[in-house]
């Protein structure tokens, strides 16, 4: 039987991790206090609501950092939402995505499988 065999060499979920943090970030999230203490403190996806500001020009499915208010990384993630989309969202609850939307997303704007602290 010809072919390669390709054997991990430690667990799934840390080897995923580790590709996130080696992707370009493509923009950046600056974030509130609280969404920085749920994101190191609970391991919770991150909402629009404790996002501040956008910058750069991302897609959907594209790396962004997030940073704490003053600046400093505390995480990366691919984003379920494009720049454009993302302004939109800043600091808006969940319940109310569709309505600014237009149609039924994800409610997070990083999901916390897609997300890697720095």
């Amino acid at each position: 039987m010809a072919g390669t065999l390709l054997e991990s060499g430690g667990e799934t979920l840390a080897l995923r991790k580790q590709w996130l943090a080696a992707l370009p970030s493509r923009g950046t999230l600056t974030l509130d206090a609280g969404a920085v203490n749920v994101l190191r403190n609970k391991g919770r996806s991150l909402l629009p609501i404790g996002v501040t500001a956008v910058s750069g020009t991302f897609t959907r499915g594209e790396m962004v950092a997030c940073v704490d208010p003053t600046g400093r990384e505390v995480a990366r993630g691919l984003v379920n939402y494009g720049h454009e989309e993302a302004v939109l969202l800043i600091g808006k609850p969940s319940a109310l995505l569709e309505g600014i939307l237009g149609y039924q997303g994800a409610e997070e704007l990083i999901h916390r499988d897609d997300l890697v602290m720095a």
